[in-house]
């Protein structure tokens, strides 16, 4: 980091309750969204470590919201694992307030910055390296779903309107479809055709939870295996990290997205359909994983319908990435011409498995 910019920073970090020395200060991990530094402060002669991020305002409009929901999610967890004699301090994000008692500082430029303690002795992994690794994520997710299965989810501030409302993804689709801004409708129209071959299937999940047949639960909305701490001594799923878009959904989101992400053979944006598929033993360790990590707090139609979870936010993402394509790719970033179609495709023909495989996929759960 250039001098002023560092110096900038520390002073910045100071407005925070941390007493101590700073030894050092350096960027730190490979988000893309926030600017994120790690930051050893000497404690009367012990070092301890901390995240220091300046949270990018352009994506999170309200930050207020967003940190009194990571702020509510987190002194929770500190409760629910205290009281089950675990270290909160390695099991959940610990958010430092500011010397004044608040979640987060604001400069006078407008800018939002915030303070986590820094989780020790763990790791975390950007790929499958294994399906241990698979496995422990799913432990960890299930087990954030458990501990705050009865946390008032209602009281969460839904910081992305409608982020998994699939039916009103599906509107904007079809107005993006009807617009044709960028003339892209009449080469895509085998795509089209897919989205609208399964149009009743769009509000399924949305209508059981407005029914209330589904429960309203805490939800992460972003369940890479990069938001989970891999204890380095046991190879254990310790934390759930990246708190930003927690918010009052189903479990099936959080369930599904991980299946979407991590169980499909292929890369997001591969070019090659037929190497793309359903890996059902992938799927199958995620299931067990998950299951195990809810601790029997979902209910019997959240486990059933496991599989409409993985299908459905396959079909939304893909539904996302074509309705990007056809407004002229202003949300998503591409680094090459079609790309957000050839990821529209992969998810697409990953749909298409499940679909194929569903009775195995209904098994699976069954037999956990």
């Amino acid at each position: 980091m250039e001098k002023r910019k560092l110096q900038n920073q520390v002073a910045l970090f100071e407005k925070f309750s941390v007493d101590g020395t700073i030894v050092k200060m350096g960027e730190y991990g490979s988000g893309h969204i926030n600017a994120t530094y790690l930051v050893d402060v000497d404690e009367n002669g012990k070092i301890e470590q901390y995240i220091f991020q300046q949270v990018n305002t352009d994506i999170f409009i309200d930050i207020d919201q967003l940190m009194q929901n990571i702020a509510g999610v987190t002194s929770y967890l500190t409760k629910q694992i205290e009281a089950r004699n675990g270290d909160p301090k390695r099991e959940t994000l610990q958010v430092i307030p500011t010397r004044e008692g608040k979640n987060f500082y604001r400069d006078e430029d407008g800018q939002a910055y915030r303070v986590y303690r820094f989780i020790t002795d763990a790791t975390s992994f950007d790929a499958v390296e294994s399906p241990k690794d698979f496995y422990e994520s799913a432990v960890a997710f299930g087990n954030f779903q458990y501990l705050l299965s009865e946390y008032p989810a209602e009281t969460l501030y839904e910081t992305i309107p409608d982020f998994h409302h699939t039916g009103k993804r599906f509107q904007a689709f079809c107005e993006a479809v009807k617009a044709d801004s960028c003339g892209r409708a009449a080469s895509v129209q085998k795509e089209i055709d897919f989205v609208m071959e399964r149009a009743k299937e769009m509000t399924f999940l949305t209508d059981l939870l407005e029914k209330k047949e589904l429960p309203l639960r805490v939800t992460h909305n972003d369940t890479k295996l990069n938001n989970i701490m891999i204890d380095n001594a046991t190879g254990k799923g310790i934390c759930v990290i990246d708190l930003d878009t927690v918010m009052p959904g189903s479990s099936l989101y959080d369930f599904g997205d991980s299946i979407r992400f991590g169980a499909n053979t292929a890369v997001e944006d591969e070019q090659d359909l037929s190497k793309v598929s359903l890996d059902l033993d992938l799927y199958e360790i995620y299931v067990k994983g998950y299951l195990e990590g809810c601790k029997g707090s979902l209910t019997d139609l959240e486990v059933e319908l496991l599989p409409m979870g993985a299908k459905m936010m396959t079909l939304e993402c893909g539904m996302r990435f074509l309705t990007d394509h056809l407004q002229g790719d202003t949300y998503f970033r591409i680094h090459r011409v079609n790309h957000n179609l050839d990821r529209c495709r992969t998810q697409f023909a990953l749909v298409a498995d499940m679909e194929k495989k569903w009775d195995e996929m209904q098994a699976i759960v069954k037999k956990y």
